[in-house]
């Protein structure tokens, strides 16, 4: 049978409104944005609207209102939001930059998960608001299952989803765990029997008040130029200019760190840029070594990395500063840290320059002043907030696995590649 998804749902799209009518926070009808799609933190749902629209106004204005349960999504966008599905709560009117799938003879989440297998992009007409072809969109082939199996597939898909959405939940817990301990870890330190020094409050005593705050007593506030000059370490930035072009980058090869490769204190190689090997020995200064760490100096200035084993001779790339701290003294893995935290970035934020696209410069990095301790206080509090990140990627890999099996599932239950067993609860 020839099934079309016109011949399950309506489709619709909405309708352009007067600024006057928006910016509301109270009325009959929520009213729906591209740019609400990213409000709701569950992905399946969107429950919160920032501008709301009056029944009054709403019928003086023909405005098509969606019923609950209809599923928007973008139909003008980047693909990142055309690919965003959302199923509507509540009776929602929408912006006629989106459009609507109203359920007829279908499942509701079946339906959802049907679109959300899609890639909108596909659909795209050229013009100059490149949008979705909804005359495209209700002739694709619709996939025809009893509605005991379509209620199947749904609570098949819907489990693994509310197993992502847990996993979520506790990544986002622990990384607030890893913010609170960091704030304690920077400001309180551990003492040798691994504890944590009794806040100031209650034992004024044992901090003091220097260029970055009030630290222990132990402590040391210095520039980490000074740092690199008693420690025979030194900065310098990535190659530039003739010294590496775009045209000399490949597929394979010795992998260049840019900027965008760094995130949450590691470096990904998903979209990594390489040279040959010839090349990266002509730049064997900016190879990287174990125990150096990379830092953005332009964009997002939050991005550092300390170097391990798995990034050892990588090139450090245009865009980003390569650290080498010199000396045993220093851990590279507690100065990774504290450069990312609100006490040095603080600094960041105040010093950088350029007002486009904030940068860094070999001065301003110099003048930034960083935590001084004794070795073995470093190592602890590396210790202890590697503990809490290894759980967070413990997580993160769990939910890269699930996501990966979704796909797979709905791939397989989507087609009838795979049946599904009606007789499961």
């Amino acid at each position: 049978m020839n099934s079309q998804l016109k011949d399950y749902c309506i489709l619709k799209g909405g309708t352009g409104f007067p600024e006057l009518f928006q910016g509301k926070k109270e009325g009959d009808f929520p009213f729906i944005k591209v740019s609400d799609m990213s409000l709701t933190g569950n992905e399946k749902y969107i429950t919160v609207a920032n501008n709301y629209i009056n029944k009054t106004i709403a019928s003086s204005i023909g405005a098509t209102i969606f019923p609950a349960n209809s599923i928007v999504f973008a139909k003008v966008g980047a693909a990142l939001l055309l690919n965003r599905r959302r199923i509507l709560t509540t009776s929602t009117i929408i912006d006629n930059n989106m459009m609507a799938a109203i359920p007829a003879k279908v499942n509701t989440e079946f339906l959802y998960y049907f679109l959300s297998s899609l890639d909108f992009a596909d659909f795209v007409q050229t013009g100059a608001l490149p949008s979705i072809n909804q005359s495209v969109l209700d002739n694709i082939h619709f996939p025809v299952f009893k509605p005991l199996e379509q209620q199947r597939i749904a609570k098949i898909l819907s489990t693994i989803d509310q197993t992502i959405a847990h996993t979520e939940a506790l990544i986002q817990k622990y990384q607030q765990i890893k913010a609170g301990l960091m704030h304690d870890l920077f400001t309180r330190g551990i003492t040798p029997d691994g504890q944590l020094r009794p806040p100031r409050e209650q034992a004024p005593e044992l901090y003091k008040e220097t260029a970055i705050g009030w630290i222990p007593r132990e402590w040391e506030a210095k520039k980490l130029g000074n740092i690199l000059a008693e420690s025979g370490g030194y900065l310098q930035t990535g190659p530039f200019g003739s010294q590496l072009h775009a045209h000399e980058y490949t597929f394979e090869g010795v992998p260049v760190v840019m900027p965008q490769d760094i995130n949450d204190g590691k470096i990904s190689i998903a979209e990594i840029t390489r040279i040959p090997e010839k090349r990266a020995e002509i730049l064997h200064r900016h190879r990287l070594k174990v125990g150096d760490i990379i830092i953005a100096r332009r964009g997002e200035l939050s991005r550092a990395s300390g170097i391990t084993d798995l990034e050892k001779s990588w090139i450090c790339g245009t865009g980003c500063f390569l650290l080498r701290l010199g000396g045993s003294a220093l851990d590279a893995k507690f100065f990774s840290y504290a450069y990312r935290h609100d006490l040095v970035q603080r600094q960041v934020v105040g010093l950088a320059v350029g007002s486009t696209m904030p940068s860094l410069n070999n001065s301003v990095m110099s003048a930034l002043y960083f935590p001084h301790i004794n070795i073995d206080e470093q190592n602890r509090i590396s210790a202890r907030i590697e503990i809490v990140e290894q759980e967070v990627e413990t997580l993160n890999r769990q939910k890269r696995k699930l996501t990966k099996q979704k796909s797979g599932l709905m791939q397989d239950l989507l087609t009838g590649k795979v049946p599904v067993t009606l007789s499961e609860s």
